[in-house]
C-alpha cells in the first residue's frame, strides 16, 4: 500500500472522524479508501454504459 498526503476541509475531515466514533469504520484511512473504491466504481459502470450506448458503427 502506498501513503498519499492530501489536503481535506476541516468540515469534511470531522464528518469523517464521526463516522469512526459511530463504528462505520474503523479509522479515517479506510474511510477513505472506501470514498476512492466507490468513485472508481461509480466510474467503472459509467464507462461501460457509454461503450453500450454508442450511436456509431466500427468499420
Amino acid at each position: 500500500m502506498e501513503r498519499v498526503t492530501l489536503r481535506i476541509p476541516k468540515q469534511q475531515i470531522e464528518e469523517v472522524e464521526q463516522m469512526v466514533e459511530t463504528g462505520q469504520y474503523p479509522n479515517r484511512s479506510e474511510a477513505i479508501r472506501s470514498a476512492v473504491r466507490e468513485m472508481l466504481d461509480e466510474q467503472d459502470v459509467e464507462g461501460r454504459e457509454s461503450a453500450t450506448k454508442r450511436t456509431w458503427a466500427k468499420v
